[in-house]
């Protein structure tokens, strides 16, 4: 297990899911930090996050507070599950509260199948899976693209796979930003970053990412409404969920300027962090916005990614089933990013305010009404995809109107709590696959030792996370899906 830090004596409940470290906690501290959770989670919390969130404080132009979901864990200068907002006008840009898998997201896909229809060729369709999307460290993808071609994708994110013939239009309604992020630059993107990214299209990669198909059981639907209005009609209704991100791109995007920052933060800028993995530049700075618009190009890449996988699921469901996607049902939910900064509008002190809202391993969750958000979903608040273990299941959940707190941020998954290094430690690939097959769960994997990082117990409990969630008034419970089968890289 993670070391374990005692719970810092200041800290002050707010409520039963709303803890507050006050800005006296620590020299430097602009504001307080907050931490969404239950008084069990906050006590489960690892040592690096009341440490890292609290150094977020202390970053220049941060807005009312550093935030932690709770979901939250140590991670490289922002805690994994951070969420901090900064005054666009004088505020800055960190890599690190937006990490190194840049988008790294989550596709929710729907079937109009039901389990019992696909349980006889579950194998079939993990196996088909497996086969069509690369997964593992270093995998390539099927499409081929020159230097040229990558660059126009990575400007362009899923608006490119249209013109490809990789999506349908409705695929780009439902992808947060309707699947591009304007203002990215392929300029301001190192050739060692192409180099590491253009052959990486359509393909998972490895670590937490997986493509699982999943089912909702009607004692599963918490809000039948809502849960109608996202796309579950049918009881027993299959489903597939996908995870992954820019892959080696986005990862050198953010090594690229990490340096770019630390050179530049103190000897040009005077800004001086507790922590080197916080470096940053203002946001309006030449190098603030070269980084944000390499940033944004990282963020295309990877909509442009999940776009084409699910190309790739939708023809091995078709080859399956002997039906067009389109007869099978095979529409998106909707498709939500973790790992950004965006500006956003937040009223701050009943003022409408400008604000570069830097979310890592946390996920926007606009409610009802609310701008940006496609328009079959105003009335039912932003679809929210929280991922589980590959063992306990995920969430389909819903913005609420109540999150203006956290800047409209919820949860991304269920948090680790165990390193990859102790799990593998702790528990055998082979073992593992046995064990979930007796439960009904088929997956495949590239390495079993791969397979033994994603063991269920190295994750927080998914029900916690998510329940805590919905008691901070982040977000609501719609659906809870259930694994058949999985690929992991």
């Amino acid at each position: 297990m993670r070391a374990q830090l005692a719970v810092p004596e200041s800290i002050k409940k707010i409520s039963d899911t709303v803890w507050e470290i006050p800005a006296s906690y620590k020299p430097g501290m602009l504001v307080p930090a907050r931490i969404y959770a239950t008084e069990k989670l906050l006590k489960e919390m690892d040592a690096g996050v009341f440490d890292q969130v609290t150094n977020v404080a202390c970053l220049p132009g941060i807005v009312n507070y550093a935030l932690c979901m709770p979901d939250g864990h140590w991670g490289y200068g922002f805690p994994i599950g951070g969420v901090a907002a900064f005054d666009a006008e004088r505020g800055v840009i960190s890599p690190g509260g937006i990490g190194f898998d840049i988008n790294c997201g989550m596709r929710l896909v729907l079937t109009n199948l039901t389990y019992e229809e696909v349980k006889p060729r579950l194998h079939e369709l993990v196996d088909s899976l497996f086969y069509r999307i690369p997964t593992g460290v270093g995998s390539t993808g099927f499409i081929k693209l020159s230097f040229s071609e990558f660059e126009e994708l990575v400007e362009q994110g899923s608006r490119w796979c249209l013109k490809k013939g990789l999506a349908w239009p409705e695929d780009l309604e439902l992808t947060e930003e309707r699947g591009c992020f304007a203002g990215a630059d392929a300029s301001k993107v190192s050739r060692k970053a192409v180099e590491r990214g253009f052959d990486q299209v359509g393909t998972l990669g490895s670590g937490n990412h997986y493509c699982e198909i999943q089912v909702a059981r009607p004692e599963n639907i918490f809000d039948g409404n809502t849960a109608r209005a996202f796309g579950f009609t049918v009881p027993d209704q299959v489903a597939v969920m996908f995870h992954c991100g820019s892959r080696g791109f986005g990862h050198q995007v953010a090594t690229d300027y990490l340096q770019v920052f630390l050179d530049v933060m103190e000897r040009k800028y005077g800004i001086k962090t507790l922590d080197r993995e916080l470096a940053c530049a203002p946001f309006n700075s030449p190098e603030g916005q070269a980084y944000f618009a390499a940033m944004k190009c990282a963020v295309n890449m990877a909509f442009a990614n999940r776009q084409v996988i699910l190309h790739r699921i939708r023809e091995v469901f078709s080859n399956v089933f002997k039906k067009s996607p389109e007869a099978l049902g095979m529409s998106m939910a909707y498709d939500v990013t973790h790992n950004t900064a965006k500006l956003e509008d937040h009223t701050i002190n009943g003022r409408r305010t400008r604000l570069l809202v830097h979310r890592k391993g946390s996920t926007r969750a606009f409610g009802p009404g609310m701008e940006g958000i496609p328009e079959r979903y105003r009335e039912t608040g932003q679809p929210v995809i929280i991922g589980g273990s590959m063992e306990t299941g995920s969430y389909l959940m819903a913005g609420l109107s109540t999150g203006a707190g956290a800047f409209y941020s919820t949860a991304h998954g269920s948090g680790r709590t165990m390193s990859r290094h102790q799990a593998k430690r702790t528990y055998r690939g082979e073992k593992l696959k046995r064990d979930m097959e007796a439960r009904g769960i088929y997956v495949r994997s590239d390495t079993w030792g791969g397979l033994a990082e994603e063991a269920g117990a190295a994750y927080k409990n998914i029900d916690e996370v998510v329940e805590a969630t919905e008691l901070a008034g982040l977000s609501k419970r719609v659906v809870r899906l259930l694994p058949i089968g999985n690929i992991k890289g």
